[in-house]
């Protein structure tokens, strides 16, 4: 990893200023305070990852501990616990200095008072901006982003062809061309449950947000539902239902949608990359690419950061920025990561060093034209309302009706 010589000095500096400070620390498991003794009196960071990254983390964090006499203890957790033990460590003064955590969390975290901003310099411009977006709220960025995910649309290159179709229509009719008319295409609704996450760029694509964003990136709680642009959207979801061509039915659950595509019962399907092992295995072989546009406008897809919050709690915060901003944002650190767990790099330089697999590119591709997931608590009130929609204008509901019941009863969760 490249080291600076004007970087080791500031951390050196800030590491002997925080250890005065904080005292003699004294000795400690990981999962204890985030000032807990290394044995040798200089500070320690305390991270919580889960087992997947933890080995890259330790690497980058052997350069930075040589760099400022510094010692980084990385603690192993489930994924599925970190979010619940930092809210509850974090206020009682423990828990760690840093924690691996998806961007969506970030509302609840900020709300709850357990993060901390962080500041990456003229590093942030290397990153791709939609990963900044999704830690962004208020105007103020939160955590270092290191990895990105996003559906994407997927074809059988042996049906259709490898040429990406660019609009709905363009899709429909290479399908209907290769003999797929009555299944074209493969709307994933998670049965009759409805979702709308991965149905999401089709819905972008006629301009209607789920909530309106504002300069900085940040969500606003505004809904971006409503009016024509949405009403457009839900008439296209009836008109493609049982009450129209018929393309989406309320019965693709994810074993279904999986089945369809790998055994070449339809050409076309937008889903994520953790699909496309199995079409491998199936020997199907796969183009990917941006989703098409229904309304005219690029189909933005949601996109899943993953990253590194600071406690807001953390007795050596300058160190721990110092050690995202210079160490773990470095090129060598986020290859690292990305070879640990294989998601899109949120570093635009990996990002692009790792396309070279062109499915890979393609997911890319449909990301850079993506929308982080909201990150805001209101969209907590959303799913119960937004997902039923969906299936009820597959099975013919009326549209205006629906849809504008549904966005009104997102609009009172809210306020409530």
């Amino acid at each position: 990893m490249r080291k600076h010589l004007a970087l080791g000095v500031a951390v050196v500096a800030s590491a002997a200023l925080l250890a005065a400070c904080s005292g003699t620390p004294s000795s400690s498991d990981g999962d204890a305070s985030p000032t807990a003794g290394t044995g040798g009196g200089g500070p320690e960071l305390v991270i919580w990852s889960d087992a997947e990254r933890a080995e890259a983390i330790k690497n980058a964090a052997a350069s930075f501990e040589a760099d400022s006499g510094a010692t980084v203890t990385v603690v192993q957790k489930n994924f599925e616990d970190l979010r619940a033990d930092f809210l509850a460590q974090v206020p009682t003064g423990e828990g760690p200095d840093i924690t691996v955590g998806a961007h969506d969390w970030l509302g609840e975290l900020v709300e709850s008072g357990v993060v901390d901003t962080i500041d990456l310099g003229d590093r942030a411009a290397d990153f791709e901006q939609v990963t900044l977006d999704a830690f962004t709220y208020d105007g103020q960025l939160y955590a270092l982003p290191y990895a990105q995910e996003a559906v994407a649309l997927i074809q059988n290159t042996a049906l259709v062809g490898s040429t990406a179709p660019t609009t709905w229509d363009e899709m429909i009719r290479m399908a209907t061309d290769a003999g797929f008319a009555e299944r074209p295409f493969i709307l994933y609704t998670n049965g009759a449950e409805g979702d709308m996450y991965t149905s999401y760029a089709f819905q972008t694509s006629f301009g209607a947000p789920v909530f309106v964003q504002d300069e900085s990136g940040s969500y606003t709680s505004e809904v971006g539902l409503g009016g024509d642009a949405g009403l457009a959207y839900a008439q296209w979801i009836h008109d493609n239902g049982k009450a129209g061509t018929g393309y989406f039915t309320d019965t693709i659950d994810y074993d279904i949608s999986n089945e369809l595509f790998a055994t070449g019962q339809s050409p076309f399907i937008v889903q994520g990359p953790w699909t496309i092992p199995t079409f491998r295995d199936a020997g199907v072989d796969v183009l990917v690419s941006p989703i098409p546009s229904a309304g005219g406008q690029t189909a933005s897809p949601f996109v899943g950061v993953q990253g590194f919050y600071l406690s807001a709690q953390s007795k050596n915060a300058l160190l721990a920025n110092e050690f995202l901003a210079s160490y773990v944002a470095s090129d060598e650190a986020q290859q690292a990561l990305y070879e640990a767990d294989p998601r899109i790099p949120a570093l635009t330089a990996v990002a692009e060093s790792v396309a070279d697999d062109p499915v890979i590119a393609g997911f890319l591709a449909s990301a850079q034209n993506g929308v982080p997931m909201p990150n805001i608590p209101e969209m907590g009130a959303v799913w119960d309302f937004w997902n039923p929609a969906q299936i009820a204008l597959i099975n013919g509901e009326d549209p205006a009706a629906t849809w504008t019941t549904m966005v009104a009863n997102i609009e009172s969760a809210i306020a409530d």
